[in-house]
């Protein structure tokens, strides 16, 4: 038995995307940490599983639309989980194997069409092997894959829950 409606899950998921969102752009504009290429890209990931759930705290939907929602945020939340598990693994690559740096976000905006920009952003690059911060023994892109592992176990339970009781 939940101990929360779904309407408060959602509104729940949604402040936790918001202050995950909130401490990255603390850690870039406050502390100095430039974003790398995959960090960025799970900022857009936090986002998009922010937005599943802000739809779904609003709308508050019913029988399917639970299944529709808690569906989006698994695919939101498994996104974030490659993202992130993509960049630990980076992170974990001995020095010699870390891949080169690449140019800086800007700049590929400017020359490169918005594909390749995305696509070269997936692939990380050797700006995100640098480990900066850690808490508890965890990098930043570690934390951020326990908080959408998270994030993708609750959202598939409730999807499985929802759609066992139809």
């Amino acid at each position: 038995m939940w101990m929360f409606s779904t309407r408060q899950v959602y509104g729940l998921g949604f402040l936790a995307c918001f202050g995950l969102l909130a401490a990255a752009y603390y850690f870039e504009y406050f502390l100095y940490l430039d974003p790398c290429p995959l960090c960025i890209m799970q900022r857009i990931a936090v986002l998009l599983l922010g937005m599943v759930f802000l739809i779904g705290f609003l709308h508050n939907p019913q029988g399917k639309g639970k299944v529709v929602y808690g569906g989006l945020g698994t695919l939101a939340g498994l996104f974030g989980v490659a993202l992130a598990g993509r960049h630990v693994w980076i992170q974990s690559l001995p020095a010699d194997e870390v891949p080169t740096c690449g140019p800086s976000l800007s700049y590929m905006l400017d020359t490169l069409p918005i594909l390749d920009t995305i696509s070269v952003m997936l692939q990380g690059n050797g700006n995100c092997a640098e480990a900066v911060w850690s808490f508890v023994g965890l990098t930043m892109p570690q934390w951020t894959l326990v908080w959408f592992v998270g994030f993708a176990g609750l959202c598939l339970a409730m999807t499985l829950k929802a759609g066992f009781r139809r």
